[in-house]
């Protein structure tokens, strides 16, 4: 029976996470470069729908 290479298996998960982290900081720096003074729907999701969420204009007195 062959034994495993556990060197290869680790050099495969420290590759693994090396290529997560560099795609996370680049979302991260993507994310940084748009304006932070333009709106973004993913912030504030409650106030375009009214606050319920259900997609109904609320009730007015």
């Amino acid at each position: 029976m062959a034994t495993p290479n556990y060197s290869y298996e680790k050099r495969q998960r420290e590759l693994a996470k090396k290529r997560k982290k560099e795609e996370k900081l680049k979302r991260k720096s993507e994310r940084s470069d748009t304006p932070s003074d333009a709106p973004s729907d993913a912030q504030n999701p409650a106030e375009d729908t009214g606050g319920a969420g259900s997609g109904t204009p609320p009730e007015q007195p």
